[in-house]
């Protein structure tokens, strides 16, 4: 089998570590079957080949692609121009993606539509995502419980579809749960990989980042803490099994 290409964008490499060993865990991949690159302190290499590999995987991170320029940190500025350098070549060529949170704004952006925080912001916590009908039909989501339970908590989201992309999952509070461009890049808005232990993880790494008073972080934690994220654990599995090849 061809590796699958793990690029993550959060700079707090505890948090980093955590979400990998979630996506090895929740995807059935092991460590041997990726390339892992974190691009907070790697550079992607001069003679990346994306034919080399059966599919990308991009985790989440604490960044925002609305967020003016100045206000971003060498390193988010470094992390989300490393990202966006590929997805020319991922929407062109098809490439098997899977976005995770903050890769839903990565693909939005590239594809022109409004990512920002004029709505559709979450708070940190579980939530129903509810398959729409072309989510019911779409081959690595048709086996999923409906709706699942997800991890979710972002500050921007997309704003409208992206022409041509398919609308496969939807929220309460935000639209725009997973979408799909052509036939092979998805995103998810929430985190796919992500359980209550690995939610504690975050909580603690990111109280003081806005994102919850910090205060509240142990209480976010014991609220969250028997959450069953195993529907949304799926879609990293069937993403997997169906782009393995050799």
């Amino acid at each position: 089998m061809k590796p699958f290409l793990i690029l993550q964008l959060r700079p707090e490499q505890v948090v980093s570590d955590d979400e990998y060993a979630a996506i090895l865990a929740k995807s059935s991949l092991r460590a041997e079957d990726t390339h892992r690159i974190c691009l907070d302190r790697e550079d992607l290499p001069d003679d990346l080949d994306l034919s080399a590999y059966s599919g990308v995987i991009v985790g989440g991170g604490p960044g925002c692609v609305s967020d003016a320029p100045e206000d971003k940190t060498p390193t988010e500025a470094k992390i989300e121009a490393a990202i966006l350098s590929l997805m020319p070549e991922i929407t062109e060529r098809d490439v098997p993606f899977m976005g995770c949170c903050y890769g839903i704004s990565v693909l939005g952006h590239h594809l022109g539509v409004e990512v920002s925080k004029r709505r559709y912001s979450e708070e940190v916590g579980a939530v129903p995502c509810v398959l729409t009908e072309a989510g019911r039909a779409d081959p690595i989501l048709r086996d999923l419980p409906n709706p699942i339970t997800a991890f979710v908590g972002h500050k921007e989201a997309l704003q409208t579809l992206p022409q041509g992309a398919v609308h496969l999952m939807e929220g309460e509070v935000c639209p725009f749960q997973m979408i799909r461009v052509g036939q092979n890049i998805y995103a998810t808005q929430f985190h796919p990989e992500a359980d209550p232990d690995g939610l504690a993880v975050r909580v603690r790494a990111y109280k003081d980042k806005g994102y919850f008073p910090p205060e509240e972080a142990d209480a976010l934690i014991a609220r969250n803490s028997d959450v069953d994220t195993s529907g949304a654990a799926r879609i990293l599995q069937n993403f997997v099994r169906h782009y393995a090849r050799s």
